[in-house]
């Protein structure tokens, strides 16, 4: 087959890059797989014959530029994102197509909002960044559970894992934020991301059953504390860990994720239990699935896809509360997440 109007999966090769290029083709949709390793991109493709390679180094724009070029759209699944995420977005735009990513990293997603928003409104072209598991889900349920309204008092986002296996990707992006911020803890209070030193506390948090009650680290901050006040008018987003998880985060001998079923995703489960406080009133949205790896596939392919077809609700740099409507997404999510809504 040839590329055109297929699919490019920059970092096809890594854990969240082949569970996205696995969730592409189960769809139906023709893929191009790139990145900067030739001779794995190659090993790939020739376990599926239908996949086109196209390799391209972020540094090299002309390289990426061939990758990208008669394609329909470029998810980006290469971390660490404060390292790739600028040029492949730039690469986009240079081709006049919709830019998605995978990206936890708290200041890549910033510096997307921050760096890229004029650019990719004046192309008109739609830039989703955070379309994961973490920054995405979290603002999908957010965004459901405020309904209509357009701001809120507080968000909070507890995050129930049974574990957390990071990927090779995960501890190298973790190690350039840690790098980026001294060492300091970062958190969005009084309208504003802001670094801070204050010791880790932890607290129970009642999840949905049949989890319960359980012990979670407090402001664990993840990407929700960027994607969420990007549409929202809320003074504090925060967002908590579940002890086990961060345990195993730290821990440096803590394997991979290893497979336990035939789509290749690991035992972890998960729950996300979002609270939205307004005058008083607190609403709830929750999820829980499997593997939040494997589940960032279905959820970016399931964004493509509404790009690809005009189910948009804007252009330009938005986060998936704003571009997608919410509760329609999150229940088009079944079997791979189950959601309990407010009416």
């Amino acid at each position: 087959m040839s590329g055109t109007k297929a699919v490019v999966v920059y970092g096809a090769t890594g854990h969240t890059g082949r569970f996205v290029v696995a969730e592409l083709r189960g769809r139906g949709l023709g893929v191009v797989i790139s990145g900067r390793d030739a001779e794995r991109l190659g090993a790939m493709a020739d376990e599926d014959a239908s996949l086109v390679v196209r390799p391209a180094a972020v540094d090299d724009a002309d390289a990426l530029d061939r990758a990208l070029a008669g394609a329909a759209a470029v998810v980006n699944c290469a971390g660490p994102f404060a390292v790739t995420a600028g040029p492949v977005v730039e690469a986009a735009l240079r081709a006049g197509i919709p830019y998605l990513d995978v990206a936890a990293e708290i200041e890549a997603n910033a510096a997307m909002f921050a760096d890229h928003a004029e650019a990719a409104r004046k192309a008109e072209v739609p830039v989703v960044p955070a379309m994961a598991f973490y920054g995405g889900l979290g603002d999908l349920l957010v965004t459901a559970a405020t309904g209509e309204q357009e701001s809120a008092d507080e968000v909070q986002v507890a995050y129930g894992l049974s574990s957390w296996h990071p990927t090779p990707g995960t501890r190298a992006a973790g190690e350039v934020s840690h790098e980026r911020r001294a060492g300091r803890r970062v958190r969005f209070a009084g309208g504003a991301l802001g670094y801070h030193d204050e010791p880790v506390v932890r607290q129970d948090w009642d999840f949905p059953q049949p989890l319960g009650r359980r012990t979670v680290v407090a402001d664990f901050t993840m990407a929700d504390v960027v994607t969420v006040p990007s549409h929202l008018a809320v003074p504090e987003v925060r967002t908590h860990m579940s002890v086990e998880a961060a345990g195993d985060l730290a821990g440096p001998d803590t394997p991979a994720p290893s497979p336990v079923d035939e789509l290749g995703r690991s035992d972890q489960t998960f729950v996300v239990d979002v609270r939205v406080r307004t005058d008083g009133v607190e609403r709830r949205a929750t999820a829980h699935g499997q593997d939040i790896y494997a589940v960032t596939a279905p959820l970016v392919v399931e964004a493509v896809e509404r790009v690809l077809s005009g189910r948009i609700r804007t252009t330009g740099v938005a986060s998936a509360g704003a571009m997608f409507d919410a509760p329609d997404f999150l229940r088009a999510l079944a079997p791979h997440v189950t959601v309990d809504l407010p009416e």
